[in-house]
């Protein structure tokens, strides 16, 4: 008897998404999810890419490199998304995330990057085996936040590292051993961030391994279901290798990753608008000795001097891909940053894009300060006020600047008509009693008024 993989894979687009961005393989050797990120269907390219690139992987029986074959697969598919880029501008920011297990029998190899996670259930215990290239864990790791602050922190879906093409990134790889009675869960944020470890530990504890699945999509949508999900559960048992299809929603001849792609159960709360399903493939015949194919893909681990270095890189420049806000840069200015406010290792997670007057708004254009604004705006500019792109800054430095002139300008008091006036003839006239709340002012004397008005 050999060890061998037994699976089943399911994903949902959640109840608040249009399209799913994850994308996940399941077959005899290889069990991968992706994670896209960076919207306009960027994100859901970027994680077929990277699923496509280990695809490969599950055709041979992976011998002896394991980690040698992951690491050569996530850099190939991070350089697929590099040329993406390259070729198409407007995908510029997209990327994803990566947790693939490369199953050998007696061993396996794990790559993991971003905050899709995988665990190990085994001999009655429930533990996380990837760590988190995350924002959020950053913070526990410095003793910053406590683990149920974690929880609810604001950016906890905040990724540091991710497989966004152009930045050189060594994935996280480590080499495990693997019993026979081994469950592994692997599975994006859209579950984790929603579910409690200990509900987690709970339910995969679910005999059938497609029950499983389901119910961990069912616990994700039962908690509001804010982002796409997707699960996979394998086990490892004393049997001969599963003769089975491998689930593979990613591949360029399939379509699109849909609402679920573990037919035919139908998830708790499906959004009524569905999507196509992903058809599922015939396995390879068996494996023989040929030359390895070209994968492509990544991952990495966060711990070392180095990790400055990849954070002033890959990290910063993936936040500032994807998150805007406005705040107070120097001299008080209101200025439009790209990232996020705060450090890591003494890194600062964000750069001043413009100021307070956009490029070509002319000289007539002043610098909009902190301390002239309303109070509210002040504490909204001192926080720094998340917005979603460059565009929605501007349009808050602009609405700013109108509450400023409309605090600046009051109506003016309009002035009595003189005693000499008369109403135009054919008129009727009303007598009224002069208005008592209209101020006077000396002959050739106007109400001060703020230069802005």
């Amino acid at each position: 008897m050999t060890l061998a993989l037994k699976y089943a894979a399911r994903s949902d687009r959640g109840l608040h998404r249009s399209n799913n961005e994850d994308s996940v393989y399941a077959g005899p050797h290889l069990l991968a999810i992706a994670d896209g990120m960076g919207g306009h269907a960027a994100g859901e390219v970027a994680s077929k890419v990277v699923i496509a690139a280990l695809a490969p992987l599950d055709e041979d029986v992976p011998g002896d490199d394991l980690l040698g074959k992951l690491h050569e697969a996530v850099v190939s598919g991070n350089a697929t998304i590099a040329e993406l880029v390259d070729q198409d501008p407007d995908l510029e920011g997209m990327g994803t995330t990566l947790t693939a297990i490369l199953f050998g029998g007696g061993r396996l190899g794990l790559a993991n990057i971003g905050d899709s996670r995988t665990y190990l259930w085994r001999d009655g215990q429930f533990n996380q085996i990837t760590r988190d290239d995350s924002f959020v864990q950053s913070l526990l790791d410095e003793g910053r936040i406590t683990a149920e602050e974690a929880l609810t922190h604001p950016q906890r879906s905040l990724v540091l590292r991710a497989l966004v093409g152009h930045e050189v990134i060594e994935p996280t790889l480590q080499v495990r051993e693997t019993r026979a009675g081994d469950r592994y869960l692997l599975c994006s944020d859209g579950l984790s961030d929603v579910v409690g470890f200990e509900k987690l530990a709970e339910t995969i504890q679910i005999a059938d391994r497609q029950a499983c699945a389901d119910k961990m999509i069912e616990l994700a949508l039962q908690g509001g279901g804010p982002d796409n999900v997707t699960v996979i559960v394998a086990d490892v048992v004393e049997e001969e290798p599963q003769v089975t299809q491998a689930f593979d929603a990613s591949s360029n001849h399939l379509q699109p990753v849909g609402p679920t792609t573990s037919p035919p159960r139908q998830p708790v709360a499906m959004p009524t608008q569905q999507q196509p399903q992903a058809t599922l493939q015939q396995p390879p015949p068996p494996p023989q000795e040929k030359p390895r194919k070209r994968g492509r893909k990544i991952a990495i681990i966060v711990a070392s001097a180095l990790i400055l270095l990849a954070l002033a890189g890959a990290g910063i420049r993936y936040l500032a891909y994807t998150n805007y806000y406005v705040g107070v840069g120097e001299a008080g200015e209101i200025s439009v940053f790209q990232g996020v406010r705060g450090t890591v290792l003494g890194v600062e997670l964000h750069r001043k894009v413009e100021g307070s007057c956009a490029p070509g708004s002319g000289a007539s254009c002043s610098p909009l300060k902190v301390d002239s604004l309303t109070t509210a705006n002040q504490t909204k500019a001192n926080e720094g006020l998340p917005v979603n792109d460059l565009e929605a800054a501007r349009r808050t430095i602009s609405t700013w600047r109108d509450e400023n002139q409309a605090a600046d300008c009051p109506e003016q008091p309009t002035q009595p008509p003189t005693s000499g006036s008369t109403a135009p003839a054919g008129t009727t006239t009303t007598s009224t009693a002069p208005a008592t709340n209209v101020p006077s002012f000396p002959a050739g004397d106007t109400p001060s008024q703020s230069p802005n008005c």
